[in-house]
C-alpha cells in the first residue's frame, strides 16, 4: 500500500449558525477551489479536533464561535482516473453558533460570509455540505442535543 503512511488524514470543520444564516468559505486552492464549504481544515499533531475546528474558523473567517456538539464524521475518498487513491480524509464535523466578528477571508479561503440557509441552492457547495447545514440547524434548534 503506497499510501499507508500518508492516508487517511484527519480534519475538522463546523457548521456555525447565526440565526437563519450559516458561515461558509469559498475554497481558494486545490481540488475544491471555487466551491463553498464549511470552514475547516487539518488537525495538527497533538491538537484536539474541537480545538482544530475553532482554530480553522478563526483562521479562515476571523469569526469567534462556540461549538455545541458533534454532528458527524465525514469520510472523503478521492481517486484519479485510473482508480488510484489520491486522498482519504476523515473529517470531524461539529455544529455551533456565532459569538462575534464579521467574516473576512483568511488562510486558504478566497471568500467568507454568512449565507441565508434558504439560499444554499444558489451556491456551488462541496459534497455533503447542505445536508450537514440542515442537520446542524435542526440540532441547534433542539438545544444542541
Amino acid at each position: 500500500m503506497p499510501h499507508s503512511s500518508t492516508w487517511p488524514r484527519a480534519g475538522a470543520s463546523a457548521a456555525i449558525l447565526r440565526g437563519t444564516e450559516v458561515l461558509l468559505v469559498e475554497r481558494g486552492q486545490g481540488a475544491l477551489r471555487g466551491l463553498w464549504s464549511l470552514p475547516g481544515g487539518h488537525i495538527e499533531p497533538g491538537e484536539a479536533a474541537r480545538t482544530a475546528a475553532l482554530r480553522e474558523i478563526r483562521e479562515e473567517t476571523g469569526v469567534e464561535a462556540e461549538l455545541s456538539g458533534l454532528l458527524d464524521i465525514h469520510e472523503v475518498l478521492r481517486r484519479d482516473d485510473s482508480g488510484r487513491l489520491t486522498g482519504h480524509y476523515l473529517l470531524v464535523v461539529f455544529f455551533g453558533r456565532w459569538l462575534r466578528g464579521e467574516p473576512t477571508a483568511g488562510g486558504d479561503a478566497a471568500a467568507a460570509r454568512f449565507v441565508p440557509i434558504e439560499a444554499l441552492g444558489t451556491l456551488p457547495l462541496t459534497d455533503g455540505a447542505a445536508s450537514f447545514i440542515h442537520r446542524a440547524q435542526e440540532r441547534q434548534t433542539d438545544g444542541g442535543t
